[in-house]
């Protein structure tokens, strides 16, 4: 299993739409796509316009290859892309340890 983490930063009074737009492409767009597991997002306490996005995959390339190159790719920025700020800054991370 592989989690991709995304550092996404968004327009300051946003809050409420990009919220539910990045619901909505989660689970319209990406949940979709072959290799995905689930989705979690969090917004920053300190940092109301700051908000990871958590996806974990079967494969790093049901996300970079599978996901990142097809045209729901482009479905899905256009959903969210519209409140970034930045790019968002995304890394992918495997499993080392975990509890029970």
């Amino acid at each position: 299993m592989i989690l991709e983490i995304a550092d996404i930063r968004i327009h300051p009074g946003q809050n409420d739409d990009f919220e539910a737009a990045i619901a909505c492409g989660a689970t319209r767009v990406i949940a979709q796509a072959q290799g995905f597991h689930g989705f979690k997002v969090n917004r920053s306490m300190e940092t109301p316009e700051r908000y990871v996005l958590q996806i974990f995959w079967a494969t790093l390339e049901d996300h970079t290859v599978g996901f990142r190159q097809s045209p729901a790719f482009t479905e899905w920025r256009s959903i969210v892309g519209p409140f970034f700020a930045a790019p968002p800054y995304v890394e992918h991370f495997e499993l080392v340890a975990q509890s029970d």
